[in-house]
C-alpha cells in the first residue's frame, strides 16, 4: 500500500514514521556529512583525494537508507523501477569506500587491483540490474563479495603492522562497521533482515571522519610550513642576485629576473662594476624550483670564486666547470659572460652551451656566438674567447631560453626573431624601459601559464674611442 491507496489509514502512516525516525534522521544527517565534505575536498588548498571518496561514500550510504525505508514505500507506488532503484543503490555504496580505504593508505600494496577488481563486479551488477531487473541471484552475489571483502579488510588490518594512530583509530571504526555490516549481510543471506548496519556505519564515518579532518589539517599545517619555507628561499635567492648596477659613465645595465616559481634556477652576477670595466654572468640551471635554486646557490659561489679571472671569460668559464662538476647531482649548468673594456672599447667573449648574445648597433642585431660544453657536465671541457670592438651606443642583451621557448596558445615558441625585432623596436628606449618593454611583450604574446624562469641583462656602452686592429662583429 501507499498514500495514495484509500485502505492506508493515518495509525499506519504514523506507525511507519516512528519506526522509520531514526533511519530518516540518520539519512539526512550522513548526507549532509558528505556534501559538506565534498564543498571541503574541493575547496581545499590542493584537492583531497581521501576527503572525496568519504564524502561520496557518505551520500551513496545515506540515500540508500532512505531507498530502503518503509516510509518512502507508502509515498511512492509500486513500481519495478523504484525495486530496481533501490537494489542499484546497493550494488553502487561500496565502491567509494574502498576508494577511501585505498586513497588513505590501508589496503596495501595490491590494493589499486582489488579496489578495480570489486568495482568492475559492483558495476556490472548495476547495469545488469538496469537492463534486466532486479534477480535473487544479483542480490546474493553482491552479499558473498560484501561479505568477503569485509573479512579481508579485517583481516587485513589485524595481520598488517602498523603504529601510526590514525590507522589505528580507523581500524577500530573499521570493526565496528564490519561487524554490524556482516550481522546484516549474513542474515539477508539466511532470508531474514536485520537492520543495524546503519548505526554502525554511523559510528564507523564519524571514526574515518575524524581520520580524514586530523590528516586534512596536518596536511595544512605542513603546506602552511612549506609555503614559509619556500618564502625564506625566494628572499634567500633573492639576496644573493646582485643589487642595481651602479651609476657609470660608459656603462648602463639592466636586469630583469622573473622565477616561474617561488624560486629559480636562473642567476645572474656582476663580477666586475666600476666606471671602465664590466663583467656580466648570465646562467641558467636545468629543472626548476628548490632543486635548481640550490644550484643556482653553487653557480654564485663558483662565479665568486673565479673572479681574478673576470678579464678572461673562457678561463673563468673553466673554472667555474672545474668547481661544479660533480657537485650538481647530474644537474648541469648554460652560462654566458661577457667582459667589457672602456678603456680599449672592447668586449670579450664566452658561454657555454648558452643561447648566443644580441648586439644592437646601428639598428641592426647581430648575433655573437663563442659557445663550448655546459658546465657541471663533463671535465674535459674548454672554452674560448671572441674578441670585438665597440661602439657608443652599443645595446647587448643576455638571456636565459625561458624567454626563445615562451608559448602561445598554439604551442608556437617565441624564437629569436621575434626577440630580435623587440630589441630593435625598444632602441630608443633606456636600458630599464627596454627591458620592461621586452617581458612586456613577452607576457602579451604567450597566453599559456610561465612553463620556465625568465632573465635578461641589457647593457648599454658609451664612448667615443674606438682602438684600430679589433674585429668587429659581423652584420
Amino acid at each position: 500500500m501507499y498514500v495514495g491507496d484509500p485502505q492506508l489509514t493515518a495509525s499506519q502512516v504514523l506507525r511507519t514514521f516512528h519506526h522509520d525516525e531514526l533511519y530518516l534522521f540518520l539519512g539526512a544527517a550522513i548526507t549532509a556529512l558528505g556534501l559538506v565534505s565534498i564543498a571541503f575536498a574541493f575547496l581545499s588548498r590542493k584537492f583531497d583525494a581521501m576527503l572525496f571518496w568519504l564524502a561520496l561514500f557518505a551520500i551513496f550510504y545515506g540515500q540508500r537508507l532512505w531507498l530502503r525505508l518503509g516510509l518512502l514505500t507508502l509515498i511512492i507506488p509500486p513500481s519495478h523501477f523504484f525495486n530496481d532503484l533501490r537494489a542499484i543503490g546497493n550494488y553502487l555504496v561500496p565502491i567509494p569506500g574502498f576508494f577511501y580505504f585505498l586513497t588513505a593508505g590501508f589496503l596495501g600494496r595490491s590494493g589499486r587491483k582489488i579496489v578495480l577488481a570489486l568495482t568492475t563486479v559492483f558495476l556490472a551488477l548495476a547495469v545488469a540490474t538496469m537492463f534486466v531487473g532486479q534477480r535473487d541471484a544479483f542480490q546474493m552475489t553482491n552479499n558473498i563479495v560484501v561479505i568477503a571483502s569485509l573479512f579481508a579488510l579485517i583481516l587485513q588490518s589485524m595481520t598488517r603492522k602498523q603504529t601510526d594512530r590514525d590507522f589505528i583509530i580507523a581500524r577500530r571504526g573499521i570493526f565496528v562497521f564490519v561487524a554490524f555490516a556482516l550481522f546484516d549481510n549474513i542474515g539477508q543471506a539466511l532470508g531474514y533482515s536485520p537492520f543495524i548496519e546503519p548505526i554502525g556505519f554511523t559510528i564507523f564515518l564519524v571514526i574515518l571522519g575524524y581520520v580524514a579532518a586530523k590528516r586534512s589539517l596536518h596536511r595544512d599545517q605542513q603546506f602552511s610550513d612549506l609555503q614559509k619555507e619556500l618564502d625564506i628561499a625566494r628572499r634567500i635567492q633573492t639576496s644573493i642576485l646582485p643589487p642595481a648596477y651602479p651609476q657609470s659613465a660608459h656603462f648602463h645595465v639592466a636586469a630583469r629576473y622573473v622565477p616561474m616559481t617561488a624560486v629559480a634556477g636562473d642567476f645572474y652576477d656582476f663580477l666586475i662594476a666600476d666606471q671602465t670595466q664590466a663583467g656580466l654572468l648570465i646562467a641558467d640551471v636545468s629543472g626548476h624550483g628548490v632543486p635548481a635554486a640550490l644550484i643556482a646557490a653553487m653557480v654564485k659561489l663558483a662565479a665568486t670564486s673565479q673572479r681574478s679571472n673576470a678579464a678572461e671569460p673562457a678561463l673563468l668559464l673553466a673554472g667555474m666547470n672545474s668547481v661544479l662538476c660533480g657537485n650538481t647531482q647530474e644537474q648541469f649548468v648554460t652560462a654566458a659572460y661577457v667582459y667589457l673594456d672602456a678603456a680599449s672599447s672592447t668586449l670579450r667573449y664566452s658561454a657555454a652551451a648558452h643561447p648566443p648574445m644580441l648586439l644592437l648597433r646601428g639598428g641592426s642585431v647581430i648575433e655573437l656566438t663563442e659557445n663550448g660544453l655546459m658546465l657541471a657536465a663533463f671535465t674535459f671541457a674548454t672554452y674560448t674567447t671572441a674578441e670585438y670592438a665597440l661602439q657608443s651606443s652599443d645595446r647587448l642583451l643576455l638571456y636565459t631560453d625561458g624567454i626563445l621557448e615562451a608559448t602561445n596558445a598554439q604551442g608556437e615558441e617565441f624564437g629569436s626573431s621575434r626577440l630580435h625585432t623587440l630589441l630593435k623596436e625598444a632602441a630608443g628606449l633606456s636600458a630599464e624601459a627596454a627591458a620592461a618593454s621586452i617581458l612586456s611583450s613577452l607576457e602579451s604574446w604567450s597566453s599559456k601559464s610561465q612553463n620556465d624562469d625568465l632573465t635578461l641583462l641589457i647593457c648599454d656602452y658609451f664612448s667615443e674611442n674606438i682602438p684600430e686592429n679589433i674585429s668587429e662583429p659581423r652584420l
